[in-house]
């Protein structure tokens, strides 16, 4: 894979139309986009087919969790929709079911682990006795043994979840902030470059380019910086 398929832009916006907008800013830039709850809720379950019709890549960002047989018949009706990637929270009953659910088919699934807006406090606030660092650790592990295609986690991270799940499941890396961005409501950032040199797969950036003033440009400069790092 080249930078160009590594990059996988969030389209965290309030409209499809806004969405669509972007889209064609970016042009043949971008290949890769994520849909996550804010667009889902408003017509992106319908965009996300209209990308894959087109040719792009579709990564659905819905943090599957719930009891197994509902998990499954979600993961199987996904599977359908032709999309890339999906997630869901690395507990390893609901891992199970979706494996089982996506056999035969080419939908990537992705255990998150621990989100990159969450840091040690938040964990003991939400009745954790571990630190960040360990509870990836277990989650990559976990997810692992499920038979998962990939892990979501901080690229602070990265480099020992690389260790723990080889080098063929995909390790895709949200929170990613070029050199003097704003951290924004992220705890655990990490540049495009340092990510990519970390073991990163994948990288998920929104705001750094969404909220640009010119998104183009932000991206170009991105896969530059990705591409960098890649030929090191």
């Amino acid at each position: 894979m080249d930078a160009r398929d590594r990059l996988i832009l969030g389209l965290d916006v309030p409209t499809v139309g806004e969405a669509e907008a972007l889209i064609r800013t970016l042009g043949e830039t971008v290949s890769f986009y994520k849909i996550g709850y804010q667009l889902a809720f408003v017509g992106g379950l319908e965009l996300a087919h209209d990308l894959v019709r087109d040719g792009k890549s579709v990564f659905l960002d819905m943090k599957l969790l719930d009891i197994d047989n509902t998990v499954a018949h979600g993961v199987e009706n996904v599977a359908k929709m032709g999309v890339n990637m999906l997630t869901l929270h690395a507990y390893p009953k609901a891992m199970r079911a979706a494996v089982a659910a996506a056999k035969g088919s080419d939908l990537c699934l992705l255990g998150v682990t621990v989100l990159t807006s969450m840091d040690a406090a938040d964990l003991v606030d939400a009745g954790y006795d571990t630190d960040p660092r360990s509870l990836v650790l277990k989650r990559a592990e976990q997810a692992r043994d499920a038979g998962m295609g990939g892990i979501v986690c901080s690229a602070e991270e990265s480099s020992a979840v690389r260790s723990v799940i080889g080098p063929d499941m995909a390790l895709v890396t949200p929170g990613i902030r070029p050199a003097g961005s704003d951290a924004g409501d992220q705890k655990r950032v990490v540049t495009p470059g340092d990510a990519i040199r970390n073991g990163s797969s994948h990288l998920v950036v929104g705001r750094p380019i969404v909220k640009a003033s010119d998104p183009l440009a932000a991206a170009k400069s991105i896969l530059d910086e990705m591409a960098l790092a890649l030929s090191a």
